[in-house]
């Protein structure tokens, strides 16, 4: 049977203004992405940059709600293997929301990895 997986990618560079640790925020209309009809997915990894001086979180939001949190040390960086972890539905939603402190502005860099099937 021949592979019938697609890579989906969320990503981008995305600039932020922090509203506190414990308020994410949408980061932009961009990194969404909706499971389609008849499909399956499964994220695979996250690696994300933080150019701030400050810790920030990256969310990673499942219709509405917090599904894994990514913190990314001050002008650190992260990489997270996600491999199988769960299945993700048809119409599930995911977003990515970022959370800072309160007047940190700054951009983190993005790259959620998903597959299809």
């Amino acid at each position: 049977m021949p592979d019938t997986s697609t890579p989906r990618f969320l990503q981008g560079a995305f600039a932020f203004e922090g509203k506190g640790l414990d308020n994410p925020l949408p980061l932009d209309a961009a990194p969404r992405y909706v499971v389609p009809p008849g499909a399956i997915t499964q994220p695979v990894y996250f690696r994300g940059g933080n150019s701030t001086g400050e810790l920030v979180a990256v969310v990673l939001m499942r219709d509405g709600s917090p599904m894994r949190y990514f913190p990314i040390a001050a002008k650190g960086a992260t990489h997270v293997s996600l491999r199988v972890v769960e299945d993700l539905l048809a119409d599930t939603v995911l977003e990515l929301f970022v959370a800072a402190p309160a007047g940190v502005d700054g951009t983190v860099i993005i790259d959620l990895g998903l597959v299809e099937i």
